[in-house]
């Protein structure tokens, strides 16, 4: 159990932010921290939640931070997470990696409480990047707008990925213990909990959202017993929910990490005290086979551990046994365009790997007949083609997985779904379309200028904007008020039901349609396909 989870809640009972040289300090139960004001707004860059994860703490669940005397400053981002740098997840080449990586970012409203003398809802980020990349430092991920927009606070996670965040090594030694990626997510709501009070936060109204492996996190999350209580609200966007692994699954993959690094098992515990750049080289390799000898799967992704997730997320759902808090799931029209585009692995995007992909999931699942992969095949008239492939692969991974989610939660919890499918005229052209991760600039209003935001060299920027307006009124009302009505005249959003299914098609005009994957849910059945 994290050392953070003993603590009791509320500890920062009231705002404590003062100014100091005109920059906003805030006390933490660690020391004070101050940050700066960008306009209307109070932000605090790489606040630390966890010690360094470094030596025995490296694939151990995290630690508090030692308190700090005088006043910190957290102006500047801190190390992101160790990690391959690659082409799909853009980082600043100013940020450098390290394992002091366990902090937060916080956006604040200037005044310290709401004109009506109460706290402020929060907003925590979770970051996508397929689970092995990325950073809450990335420039998209800027909470000032919703911060200023939406009267709210905005917290951004960084936590361990890829190898030291979502690579189960509890095989190996029984002092190594997985999900660390979740544990640090953990702690950080921990420390929202007890310290978010002091930036005028309510620790009672936390929304927790995330997209891709981050909106596979909040899914997980939203069925672990460890976060119960923690969270008060969820948004997933894009969530990969049935990618999560069984624990034989997980031992083979730990094994194949220690040949690539020409070790033998024996000999896991070197693994503590190796140069991080070592294991992150021997992680890339790893990262990148996977998927290509296996298409659909990830080396790196949350594992059942019979602790942090008892079983495997959608069973929880489907089994009515995840959190009963409100949630919006949804998923982009055209999810696997972005991979076809960036030559990725991650996906299978190509005729020829979705049939292994498909051969690998009957494989997993002896009892269907040759007539129950017919069923769902009979669904993609295209597969032989790209068009098809690319479809099947946004179904299994996104698509279904969401409406599985949406199916169990909505049995006992408010629920509404949607689907992102505005696209600019040059994403269009570039047949992206509503790509994966292109509704992100629309949730946070982060679009580059003109003249750097290559997605607008076609026009649509009004059209954009207008969709982005909707989508933070709709995101900061749910978190504000547990009900997505943007309160602006936009499209009435009607919960999602089993029974019809209702689904907010997101757009220049949005409507709400019952049931658009009809045809999909007959194919692939109520039942959650998954990898174990």
């Amino acid at each position: 159990m994290s050392e953070h989870s003993e603590r009791s809640p509320g500890r920062a009972a009231t705002p404590t932010v003062t100014h100091d040289d005109y920059a906003p300090v805030a006390r933490t139960e660690y020391g004070p921290v101050r940050g700066f004001l960008d306009g209307p707004v109070a932000v605090w860059r790489s606040i630390p939640y966890g010690a360094p994860v470094t030596g025995t703490g490296r694939f151990r669940p995290p630690s508090p931070p030692q308190s700090w005397d005088g006043v910190r400053d957290c102006s500047t981002f801190g190390n992101i997470a160790p990690q391959t740098m690659g082409t799909m997840v853009p980082v600043d080449s100013d940020l450098r990696m390290g394992e002091d990586c366990l902090w937060l970012n916080v956006w604040a409203p200037r005044g310290l409480l709401t004109e009506d003398g109460e706290p402020r809802p929060v907003m925590v980020w979770l970051h996508g990047g397929a689970y092995c990349l990325g950073t809450a430092a990335q420039a998209v991920y800027d909470g000032r707008k919703l911060a200023e927009i939406g009267d709210v606070v905005v917290v951004g996670v960084n936590y361990r990925i890829g190898a030291l965040g979502f690579l189960d090594l509890s095989s190996l030694f029984h002092g190594f213990v997985p999900n660390l990626g979740l544990h640090d997510q953990i702690a950080a709501l921990e420390w929202v909990r007890d310290n978010i009070a002091a930036f005028g936060g309510d620790p009672g109204n936390v929304t927790l959202f995330g997209e891709s492996s981050g909106g596979g996190c909040v899914t997980a999350l939203l069925t672990s017993p460890r976060a119960a209580g923690l969270f008060h609200r969820a948004i997933a966007q894009s969530p990969p929910a049935t990618t999560v692994f069984g624990q034989e699954r997980a031992a083979g993959v730990a094994r194949r990490f220690m040949e690539i690094l020409e070790l033998p098992s024996s000999r896991a515990l070197e693994l503590s005290d190796m140069p991080i750049d070592r294991i992150v080289q021997a992680a890339g390799v790893l990262l990148d086979e996977v998927p290509l000898r296996e298409p659909g799967r990830l080396a790196a992704a949350p594992v059942v551990d019979g602790d942090l997730l008892p079983t495997y997320p959608v069973d929880r759902f489907q089994a009515g046994r995840s959190h009963r808090v409100p949630l919006i799931i949804g998923t982009n029209k055209d999810e696997s365009s972005l991979f076809r585009v960036f030559r990725s692995p991650i996906m299978p995007v190509t005729p020829e790997a979705v049939n292994l992909m498909l051969e690998d999931v009957a494989a997993g699942h002896p009892e269907w007949s040759a007539e129950r992969i017919a069923e769902i095949t009979s669904a993609y008239p295209d597969l032989a083609k790209t068009r098809g492939a690319l479809a099947m692969s946004t179904d299994a991974a996104f698509r279904m997985p969401a409406h599985w989610v949406a199916d169990g939660h909505a049995a006992h919890s408010p629920t509404w779904a949607y689907r992102f499918d505005h696209a600019t005229p040059m994403l269009r052209a570039a047949r992206v379309g509503a790509g994966h991760a292109t509704e992100l600039p629309y949730v946070f209003g982060n679009f580059g200028t003109l003249n750097h935001d290559p997605t607008f060299w076609l026009g649509g920027r009004k059209a954009a904007t207008e969709v982005s307006g909707r989508m933070m009124r709709r995101w900061l009302a749910f978190a504000t008020h547990g009900v997505p009505a943007a309160l602006d005249g936009s499209k009435h959003w009607p919960p999602y039901r089993r029974a019809d299914r209702a689904t907010l098609l997101i757009d220049a005009v949005d409507r709400v349609v019952g049931n658009p994957d009809a045809d999909l849910h007959t194919a692939w059945g109520e039942q959650a396909v998954g990898f174990s």
